[in-house]
């Protein structure tokens, strides 16, 4: 039963980083910043997320951002507020596969 449960983590954990890897268009120098990102909780954001560029918008309840052509409700303590964004535009990282916002970094105010 062990060995079932073990592999059984280690495939899950192998699929984590395919869902994970860059978007074919992506831009390669920003690559460690996209991997530097960390979830409040201290985990890092593109290993168990898909982060992307997106667009975002305020409010009354706060940010929301697009994903998946569906507007999606940032919570609070997911909002990276102190985070530089190289990137000029919205960031989000969701986990595999659904809606769920791990991390969320503001765009770039010019």
């Amino acid at each position: 039963m062990r060995s079932i449960i073990f592999m059984a983590i280690v495939y899950v954990a192998s699929l984590a980083g395919a869902f994970a890897a860059p978007p074919e268009n992506g831009d390669p120098s920003l690559a460690p910043w996209f991997k530097g990102l960390s979830a409040p909780d201290g985990t890092g954001c593109c290993a168990i997320a898909d982060c992307r560029r997106t667009m975002s918008r305020v409010t009354a309840e706060g940010y929301e951002a697009l994903v998946d052509d569906v507007w999606v409700t940032v919570p609070w303590d997911r909002v990276l507020p102190e985070t530089d964004n190289p990137t000029g535009q919205a960031v989000v990282c969701t986990a595999p596969r659904t809606k769920i916002i791990l991390c969320f970094v503001l765009a770039l105010v010019a």
